[in-house]
């Protein structure tokens, strides 16, 4: 098998078909297959072959689909690097891996290069235009290069929110099992159209949108950079019907001041993942956009969909849902021992989605995957139906006096605040408690409330021991790629 069969067997049956559109550029299946064939070829041209890796450094432009699944059909494994990669973290990805090429976008060529010097790695720009050129000068490999099911087929790295960032090995199987349950919940066919607004070189957006679109034939609309007003303008433009984001991206297009300017009736179906959506901003959108939130949740080792609000099946606002086709999932205790509904424990997930294991890191491998069962450090509870809600994070656990406290629950009441637009809570280092709770709050523009107004607010619905002591206001806070919240990047204020 390979995993860029898929597009192959779209593009035999509908080969005009479009397949990837950016604005005015679109490509069919027929040309983005022919763009694959001769990638290939040009790997082929310079002694790359199976098992090698190749390194990907691009935005969410049509080229990114050409050197992903030209990569792999040539029988190479694909490691997929974010454009805003410094030269040291590049050269790290780069070594870390042993890539034998970086295809590298000319926007971030400096970094990039600079980063492939010293990894000792060698470097393609691709330039629009000029890419075109090299490829057309390669002579395209005719047959795709078939790879055994267990084979890796990309290395995510993970965001090193804990030492250094280690490489989720990915396999051919685990990645096609993945991308046919997410089309199978999300109805995607030969007329869907997906807006692809998660970097492509995240687990989510790869897999979610590109890889599941692609196997059903559809079209996917790509947005480089997040902009609401862009996206909205991208949903009325292309008759988009699945859009998939963060909670961030949720949040900014249904606070965009033009947001009923645009003609958003053609979506049906969003998926949110990466983050905890709060349920007053899922509520608020289904109800300004008419449509229905699918929440889910995975992770880089789990490729990344394990488990969603099933589409056909009672939604629980607040629930990540009950596990995909094929993939168990329980709630265990510190020594392993499955927990009773109701109580708290760390989600342990074993299927068909779960890694091969980290690169080179066998004691890691051996760490997080044990008796075939992976070990997400997510907190969760189970329901009397079989429904998981996230908790928090284990290392964003706030212990307060002996007293656990849980982000998630304060950020819930913060949510519901009409003044706030975006919230993290997080632990501060105390004399006297040991940790103490503290909230970075952004405002929605216009709105006026003090601190001292949203600790109070807080307070009147929690605990005692619950309630942020410390609330200070941020114009933004800090969020990795795919738009999710960074909590290690938030400055903490100076506490008297």
């Amino acid at each position: 098998m390979n995993l860029a069969q898929i597009l192959s067997d779209s593009a035999a049956a509908h080969p005009e078909q479009i397949a990837v559109r950016l604005d005015d550029t679109a490509l069919s299946y027929g040309l983005l297959e022919q763009g694959t064939k001769l990638l290939a070829g040009l790997l082929a041209a310079r002694g790359i072959g199976p098992g090698d890796r190749v390194a990907v450094m691009l935005p969410n432009v049509p080229y990114f689909p050409v050197c992903y699944y030209g990569a792999l059909r040539a029988g190479c494994v694909v490691v997929p690097l974010n454009v805003l990669n410094k030269r040291r973290e590049v050269a790290f990805y780069l070594r870390d891996s042993g890539a034998k090429l970086l295809f590298l976008w000319t926007g971030f060529a400096d970094e990039g290069e600079a980063g492939a010097a010293d990894a000792g790695c060698e470097c393609l720009v691709v330039a629009p235009g000029e890419f075109e050129q090299a490829l057309i000068a390669a002579r395209p490999a005719a047959e795709t290069v078939q790879r055994e099911p267990a084979d890796t087929a990309v290395i995510l790295y993970t965001s090193g929110t804990t030492g250094t960032p280690k490489g989720a090995e990915l396999t051919h199987a685990n990645l096609l099992r993945n991308a046919e349950c997410s089309r199978n919940m999300f109805s995607m066919g030969t007329e869907g159209v997906t807006l692809g607004a998660l970097p492509l070189f995240h687990s989510f957006g790869q897999t979610c949108a590109m890889n599941s679109t692609i196997l059903g034939g559809g079209t996917l609309t790509l947005l480089p950079r997040f902009d609401a007003a862009k996206a909205l303008e991208i949903i009325e433009r292309d008759r988009v019907n699945v859009f998939e984001g963060v909670p961030t991206m949720y949040g900014a297009m249904l606070h965009c001041p033009e947001r009923e300017r645009y003609d958003t009736s053609s979506l049906q179906l969003c998926a949110s993942g990466g983050a905890s959506l709060p349920v007053e901003l899922l509520r608020g959108f289904e109800t300004a956009f008419g449509c229905k939130i699918l929440e889910g949740y995975g992770l880089s080792e789990s490729s990344p969909v394990a488990s969603f609000n099933q589409p056909d099946r009672e939604r629980k606002p607040g629930s990540i849902g009950t596990p995909i086709a094929g993939v168990e999932m329980k709630v265990v205790d510190d020594d392993g021992n499955e927990l009773p509904p109701g109580e708290v424990g760390e989600i342990v997930i074993r299927g068909h989605n779960v890694m091969k294991g980290y690169w080179g890191r066998e004691d890691a491998t051996a760490e997080t995957i044990r008796d075939g069962w992976l070990h997400t450090g997510d907190l969760a509870r189970v329901d009397e139906d079989g429904y998981f809600f996230i908790v928090d994070r284990k290392k964003e656990l706030i212990i307060r006096g002996g007293f656990n406290v849980y982000p998630r629950e304060i950020e819930e009441v913060l949510y519901e605040h009409p003044a706030v637009r975006e919230a993290a809570v997080l632990g501060i280092p105390d004399d006297e408690y040991g940790e103490e709770v503290g909230a970075a709050v952004s405002l929605k523009p216009g709105a006026d409330v003090t601190p001292e107004e949203l600790r109070d607010y807080v307070k009147g619905q929690l605990a005692a021991y619950k309630y942020p002591r410390h609330v200070w206001l941020v114009d933004e806070l800090p969020k990795g790629p795919t738009g999710k919240i960074l909590k290690r990047e938030i400055e903490l204020p100076a506490v008297q």
